[in-house]
């Protein structure tokens, strides 16, 4: 019989920052901003369109019910996110082939169903897969999510639990070590640690973490309002909305954004300081990091914000390290 869970809140206590060599710390920025690039030229289609909030909701509570740190409920995300895009793409396919054959077969609409009746089950391995990328933490066992799935009406085997996981994996190449912007957002507090920033990475990275929450959360609207702002019209084309799906893939400007917000909410006085810092350490505007920031401001404490200091249209081109981002060319 499992265990039951005991309760733990997954908090920041434990984290430390200034534990790690410069150098150390100055190739995982590199890594992660050519990972960034990468991800931004690759940005294209539906990406981004599953993040919606009540399944991101649906996964921080659960992360939270199993008190599983906030990695973990990110990186669920994020799989999630991959693997709806990957079985959208499977049925458009498949829908495409019997238009085009003009067959009388219904594949593409028994595959559309069989993902409909299976989605929570998909859902909670995401949940499940994510803790296992954790495993110095916590493992979410086959039983405790056989207990929630029955005690929510949806009734599975052990070997049917199994096969969601495998289905998950298979679909994305069992490749699910995905990057999130906790990991950037980490990453340029402890850059900021090491060059002086007046307000403690400590103190910053518990404001970030209740930030990164609610844009997971407001996803659409916070992204929504960006890009009215970036090309100044209330009303943005198709077109427009399509090129701007490179700008949601970019994590290194959403932790920049998370970060200069927090910063705002804990010291403003400190703000221009830490903004110039982390413009310095991406190469992101600080046109961009305003408009972020303002964007993120306004969905939480309200309009009065950096982003009124910050006139004219943010550039939001700006991409991380030039010298990361020469290297991807």
């Amino acid at each position: 019989m499992d265990k039951p869970v005991r309760p733990r809140l997954a908090s920041v206590r434990d984290f430390q920052f200034g534990a790690v060599a410069a150098e150390t710390i100055e190739d995982a920025l590199f890594h992660l901003a050519q990972q960034n690039e990468q991800a931004v030229q690759e940005a294209a289609g539906q990406m981004g369109s599953f993040r919606e909030t009540r399944f991101v909701e649906f996964v921080f509570l659960l992360s939270e019910q199993w008190c599983l740190e906030k990695s973990v409920s990110y990186q669920a995300v994020e799989i999630l996110e991959r693997f709806m895009i990957k079985q959208a793409e499977s049925i458009c396919r498949q829908a495409t082939i019997q238009l085009r054959d003009k067959t009388e077969s219904q594949t593409w609409r028994a595959l559309k169903e069989q993902l409909f009746n299976k989605f929570i089950l998909r859902l909670v391995s995401c949940v499940q897969l994510a803790s296992k990328l954790s495993f110095h933490y916590k493992i979410i066992s086959n039983i405790t999510v056989l207990n929630f799935l029955q005690a929510l009406g949806y009734l599975h085997t052990k070997e049917e639990l199994l096969e969601s996981e495998l289905d998950v994996l298979k679909s994305l190449n069992f490749q699910i070590n995905l990057p999130t912007p906790l990991a950037y957002v980490e990453m340029l507090l402890e850059v900021l640690g090491y060059n002086g920033c007046l307000v403690p990475a400590t103190q910053l990275h518990a404001t970030c973490l209740t930030l990164l929450d609610l844009v997971y959360l407001l996803h659409e609207p916070i992204y929504e309002s960006l890009l009215r702002a970036s090309i100044e019209n209330s009303t943005p084309s198709q077109l427009q909305g399509e090129k701007f799906v490179s700008v949601k893939e970019d994590f290194m400007l959403l932790a920049v954004g998370i970060i200069a917000a927090s910063a705002f909410i804990q010291n403003h006085e400190c703000w221009g300081q830490v903004v110039g810092h982390l413009q310095a350490i991406t190469g992101i505007s600080l046109e961009s990091i305003a408009q972020f920031s303002y964007a993120i401001l306004t969905h939480s404490v309200g309009a009065n914000t950096p982003g009124r200091q910050q006139p004219g249209p943010p550039r939001l081109a700006a991409r991380a390290l030039r010298a990361a981002a020469a290297s991807t060319t």
